[in-house]
């Protein structure tokens, strides 16, 4: 193998880690933009509160087997709060207003975060840390394989929930055309509900592992949404393969960044570009769907 490849596997695998995170949080964001039209920009915030919870159950010496599930359960529960009381008065509101909300909900959540636990950087451990697949002096944590499996699985599961289940039939329909779905029916505010849970629980899991991967400090986790906005853009807000595989794509591409002489502290806008020339080639494929 030529000594540049060589060179470059390091980032490829710390980018294959971080970007299988990216697509999990696109998975989550996709759902429920085709459930209920909304860009959640409080995604980032939710995962933020599932690892700030984990570490702080760790630090009081909880077993591990009750502070992961209890991570992810209270981003799922607040995520579902949300849902159950907010959006539903917003819900005949248009998608732009229903996405902004999100925002303030975002702000708020990051506010009572530096409040309750402080802006000093931590670190999350995970149990996957401590094993890992060796190739020479590379060390390929499990952590990193967890997160790519769980992003392939999860894609699967929601397919098989959109395509096998009433739920994803429900979420379908008032994809293509809420107004039509509550005339013939379906409850739009219970199906958002359901999203909005699902969703919750996606954040709260990619918290934990990019918490693990990145460090836990509630702005950068807030803020690591936006490559997996850009991975959902690439997705079209509608196509899970080609999220995950975007997010794969943008979390390699950010890391091998790092290696181009004078462009390593620009690397952040990595996504952007990815999505912008995505967006750009949808264009000129699509030309007729664009403003849909």
């Amino acid at each position: 193998m030529p000594e540049s490849a060589v060179f470059l596997i390091p980032y490829l695998i710390s980018g294959l880690g971080i970007g299988a995170v990216y697509a999990l949080s696109g998975v989550g964001l996709v759902v429920l933009y085709r459930a209920s039209g909304v860009l959640n920009f409080a995604f980032g915030a939710l995962g933020a509160i599932s690892a700030y919870c984990a570490w702080s159950l760790l630090d009081m010496d909880y077993p591990q087997i009750v502070v992961w599930p209890l991570a992810v359960l209270a981003s799922t529960l607040l995520s579902l709060l949300y849902g159950a009381v907010l959006a539903p008065r917003l819900a005949h509101r248009d998608r732009t207003t229903r996405s902004i909300a999100t925002l303030g909900f975002a702000l708020v959540v990051l506010g009572f975060t530096e409040w309750y636990w402080g802006e000093a950087a931590r670190r999350l451990s995970l149990p996957t840390d401590v094993e890992s697949i060796d190739f020479g002096d590379i060390r390929l944590t499990y952590t990193r394989i967890l997160s790519l499996v769980l992003a392939v699985l999860m894609m699967l599961a929601i397919g098989i929930l959109l395509r096998k289940t009433r739920l994803g039939l429900y979420m379908r329909a008032l994809a293509n055309n809420r107004q039509l779905s509550a005339v013939l029916g379906i409850s739009v505010i219970r199906v958002d509900t359901a999203a909005w849970l699902i969703s919750g629980a996606f954040a709260g899991v990619c918290g934990l592992l990019l918490a693990n991967i990145v460090r836990l400090q509630a702005t950068t986790l807030t803020f690591m949404v936006i490559p997996a906005f850009a991975a959902a853009i690439v997705g079209r807000l509608s196509s899970l393969p080609i999220t995950v595989a975007a997010g794969v794509v943008i979390g390699i591409a950010e890391a091998l960044a790092i290696t181009i002489p004078g462009f390593a502290i620009y690397r952040s806008v990595t996504p952007f570009v990815l999505a912008l020339l995505a967006m750009m080639v949808f264009a000129a494929i699509y030309p007729a769907s664009v403003e849909s």
